[in-house]
Order: structure tokens, then sequence, then C-alpha cells
């Protein structure tokens, strides 16, 4: 009776993944935490309205919201909302018992002016910014002042200002200004928002890993003399043109010669196009040798 052989199963080897996952899923737990808190402190920040001027219960409430910076044209656009409150207003104080004028700081370009016993309108009024250069990006700053004073009648009436922000790629820090009078003053500070210089950082470091990429590639292939690989030379030149468009999604849209461009993007394409002109030589210069070689 010939003999059986009882099957076995074939005996698995290998490593357990959880040592690799677990590190991973604490890394991810780490990274929504901090995002979250970030987020949450910005969100915060946003929320927050400074509020400056006269407590008086007869007064002119000016409600002045950022709406956008534009670092480009050194100006700002503040939408204001005008409520008279007390014995200055009617009808919930969206509209004056008598003519009223705002007057507004040098930096503000122009002054507003509302008709009696008629409903008073938003406003968007432009802003100058100085102190700052675009060409900083994403480290620049900028600083202007705002302060407004009313007249009812031809009399000035005490002001309140309540400022908020609504553009994300800004951060405003305040300063109240001394009154003469009394009008509402506040000093700005605008800076680059924590978001958008976590992402501006970002970005200069991936440039940077893509161009150190890119030269070892070109190490590998020049010095094992590996011709022309027509897959690697397809990566780098695409490497090359996908940089720029990465380039040009960077938030607030900088100008050419900026701080991301000379510390990170320019130099990470030239980077990439000399090491893609020298793959390109070394491999026509060792396909040329193959070819000169008698066969064996």
């Amino acid at each position: 009776m010939a003999p059986t052989w009882e099957a076995r199963r074939p005996h698995r080897s290998g490593t357990s993944l959880l040592p690799v996952l677990l590190p991973i899923a604490f890394l991810i737990v780490v990274a929504v935490a901090v995002g979250s808190w970030l987020q949450f402190s910005e969100r915060q920040a946003l929320d927050t309205v400074r509020t400056v001027g006269s407590q008086a219960a007869d007064r002119v409430d000016v409600k002045a919201t950022v709406q956008r910076v534009d670092a480009t044209a050194s100006e700002l656009l503040l939408r204001v909302q005008v409520t008279a409150r007390g014995t200055l207003g009617e009808e919930d104080g969206t509209a004056p018992v008598a003519d009223l004028s705002l007057q507004t700081s040098a930096q503000t370009l122009g002054d507003l002016a509302f008709k009696a016993h008629e409903r008073i309108p938003t406003r968007d009024v432009q802003v100058a910014i100085t102190g700052g250069s675009v060409s900083d990006y994403p480290f620049d700053s900028y600083e202007t002042d705002i302060e407004f004073w009313a007249q009812l009648d031809g009399e000035q009436v005490p002001v309140r200002m309540l400022l908020s922000n609504n553009d994300t790629l800004f951060s405003v820090s305040t300063t109240p200004l001394p009154a003469a009078g009394q009008e509402a003053a506040l000093g700005l500070e605008l800076t680059r928002s924590g978001s958008l210089l976590v992402f501006a950082v970002f970005m200069m470091i991936v440039m940077w890993a893509l161009a150190a990429s890119v030269l070892i590639g070109t190490w590998y292939l020049t010095t094992r003399r590996q011709g022309l690989v027509w897959p690697a030379l397809a990566w780098m030149a695409a490497t090359l043109f996908a940089l720029a468009a990465f380039r040009n999604t960077a938030p607030g849209t900088p100008p050419i010669g900026c701080v991301l461009d000379w510390f990170a993007f320019l130099w990470a394409e030239t980077i990439i196009a000399l090491c893609l002109i020298a793959v390109v030589l070394s491999g026509v210069h060792t396909a040329l040798q193959n070819d000169e070689t008698p066969p064996p």
C-alpha cells in the first residue's frame, strides 16, 4: 500500500503590519489635533470684534468689516454699516433724524453722507495701506489707520466703531488711537494669516524636496551610465512644468520675484532644468559609445 502524505498548508512568513500602522495612526491623530487647534484659533480671530469709541446712549455706531486686502494695490476694502442710536435715529436706527455726515481718516478714500429720514445703506470704502511690500510674500505686513467722526445736522455726535475681519488671507491686530473729541480711531496691523503662512512654507519645502529628488535621480543615471532612460526624462520634464503650476496655486496670487520665488521656486526650477539637460547629454554620450562598441 502506497504511503499517503498529509497535505500541509504553506507557512506564511513575514512581519506584522501593526508596528507600522500604529505610528501612522498616531501621526494622523496628532496632525488632525494640531490642525483643529490652528483652525479654531484662526476662526476665533476672525470672529473677534474690536470695539472703540463712545458708549453714550445717543451715538452713531459704525460697524466696519475688512472684506478684502489687496496687497498689490496697497489698499483694503472696508464695508461700513452705520446705525444711529437713541434720539439720533428712527426706525430702530436705520435712518437718521437729520442729515448725517461721516468723516474718515486721510487713508480712507472718501467720506460718507446720509439723508435725513432715509434708510442708511451699507457702503464699501477703500482704505490705503502702507509700511510693507508684496515682494516680501508670505512674510509681508502692512499698517493703516481707520478713524470715524460724525456730524448730525452740522453738530458733532459721539461715535462707536466695531471692527471685524472677513479676509481669511490676513490677520488683523488693532491698537486704539488717542481721540481728541468724540471720534473713534484704531491703528491696524495686517499680517498674513497663519494658514497661509503654513501653506506657503509647505510649498517651499515641497519645491526643495522635488528638486532634491530630481538631483538624486540625475546622480544615479549619470554615474551608472544608464543611457537615455525615457521614463526618467519624462518624469523630470513633468516635474519641471508641474512645479510652475504648483507655484501659481499659492494663495493671494503673489507676483513673480517675491520671497517664495527667491527662497525656493526659482532655485528648484533651475536645478531641475540643469539636471534634465545633464541626463540628456550623459545619456546621448553613453548611447553613442554603445553604438561604437563592436559586438563580441
